[in-house]
């Protein structure tokens, strides 16, 4: 295989990437923007969101999982020019979505009463349930927003995401300096108000987003309910128009979704879960612990945007290139979003080793909590290689809809290997830095496994082309 179309494979990756990125970076600075307002109230507050996030994720990677089957097929019959299809599974996702929302939110609701089975500091225990209730409430707009958001970039228009995205961290830190302190005449809510501001943008953001869409000419063909061409009859005939959204759902739909959305679901939540629980860990050893560890978590998060955003774009063209029959294109997509990722893994190391303790300081003014988050932070450099890694491999696998051995090996490379090493040579020796050491260990192997099973999987489908 000669470079150039390798190199002309990156570049339509990266024009389909970079809009991914800024606007997976703004859903993530959302995040950073509450740790760093919130950190600003002490350890007690930050360290509280931190726990809160951990039950947030768990529900929000599940679903994650489940509809991130929708951007899979939604790209393969954009592909294949089957709008009807298209239109279909957008439909059919945002009913998905509204449900597992409500579902998720009732799910993780229940667990309230039962906070002081996690083992985690009193005081934080005392602060942590009102945000916890706001931000379980933008479960649903969050995963309606997903849906909506998949079905523009697996169409073609990143574009208007990331606008929104962007748009909706401002919103969010106005939202966080008004409520959290009490600017503008408002009461000072502390954590609850992040929560209160982080619901409103979610939210914001959901409805901007389907309004933008809604108005866009091009998609019409591929929008429930719009008019599309078929055969010799005139555009726009009543025969050609999609189902409408309140139309009978079809069960074929749901099940191909959920079919594929399942072990893509269980690998993020195997993949979440592995980070929610080093967290939990975390709080075991105690309040500062846990605080350093959602800086370091936050900062490696934000660096980890760019290899996630690449994934996704990864997908969406694997999926597409095989909705058009171009199967002999698959290396050449691959290694060039591998590549990309390997030389900004380089990058990321270099910024944490040499500047993490000024990165930490920028959370928090309290020096235990800047000392050990900027030695957690060299950790997160060594992962990043890995994760970066992992991540790639599995965008484009999902495009392949290769879910269920990937799945697999997230579910031994973290939980079977790393977790329990995080809890014999971490918590039980009392030793925060150990865990995260236990962390790089399973990213590692992760890594190492799903990058051998993608180059297996396009040597086997390049063959047979």
């Amino acid at each position: 295989m000669t470079l150039r179309p390798i190199f002309n494979e990156l570049r339509t990756t990266l024009a389909l990437a970079f809009p991914i990125i800024i606007g997976q970076l703004s859903q993530m600075l959302m995040g950073v923007a509450d740790s760093v307002m919130v950190g600003r109230l002490g350890a007690v507050p930050l360290a509280a969101s931190a726990f809160a996030n951990v039950l947030f994720t768990g529900g929000f990677m599940l679903g994650l999982g489940i509809l991130a089957s929708g951007s899979i097929l939604i790209s393969r019959t954009h592909g294949a020019g089957q709008s009807r299809e298209c239109a279909e599974y957008l439909r059919h996702g945002v009913w998905l979505a509204a449900g597992l929302g409500v579902l998720l939110a009732g799910v993780t609701f229940s667990l309230i009463p039962w906070l002081d089975h996690f083992g985690q500091p009193e005081e934080v225990l005392a602060a942590v349930r009102p945000y916890l209730e706001l931000i379980t409430l933008s479960l649903v707009p969050t995963l309606l927003f997903q849906v909506v958001r998949q079905f523009s970039e697996a169409t073609g228009h990143p574009w208007g995401p990331m606008a929104i995205l962007l748009s909706s961290v401002a919103l969010n830190v106005l939202l966080n300096w008004i409520l959290i302190y009490g600017n503008w005449g408002a009461p000072a809510l502390g954590l609850a108000g992040a929560g209160w501001a982080t619901l409103a943008a979610r939210v914001v953001s959901l409805v901007a987003l389907w309004a933008w869409l809604r108005a866009q000419r091009e998609l019409r063909a591929e929008w429930p309910g719009g008019r599309r061409a078929s055969g010799g009859r005139r555009m726009g005939s009543v025969a050609d128009a999609n189902p409408a959204w309140f139309a009978r759902l079809s069960w074929a739909h749901l099940r191909a979704m959920v079919v594929l959305g399942i072990p893509i679901a269980g690998q993020l939540v195997f993949e979440g879960g592995f980070f929610a629980m080093s967290a939990l860990m975390m709080g075991w050893i105690g309040t500062v612990p846990l605080a350093a560890h959602q800086i370091a978590l936050n900062c490696a998060g934000v660096a980890f945007i760019i290899p996630l955003g690449l994934s996704m774009a990864l997908s969406v063209r694997v999926s597409r290139a095989l909705g058009e029959g171009r199967v002999k294109l698959l290396p050449s997509i691959a290694l060039g979003a591998q590549a990309a990722g390997v030389a900004y893994a380089v990058l990321s190391v270099l910024t944490f080793v040499f500047a993490g303790r000024a990165i930490a300081g920028g959370f928090t003014p309290e020096l235990p909590v800047v000392e050990l988050a900027s030695q957690l932070l060299i950790f997160a450099a060594l992962f990043q290689v890995f994760d970066g890694g992992q991540v790639i491999a599995s965008g484009a696998l999902r495009g392949l809809a290769d879910v269920k051995v990937p799945s697999v090996i997230t579910f031994i490379s973290y939980w079977v290997i790393g977790l329990p090493f995080a809890y014999l040579w971490g918590v039980r020796m009392g030793q925060p830095l150990a865990i995260w050491g236990s962390m790089v260990i399973g990213l590692a192997l992760g890594g190492v496994l799903l990058v051998r099973r993608l180059y297996v999987q396009i040597r086997r489908m390049t063959r047979h082309a």
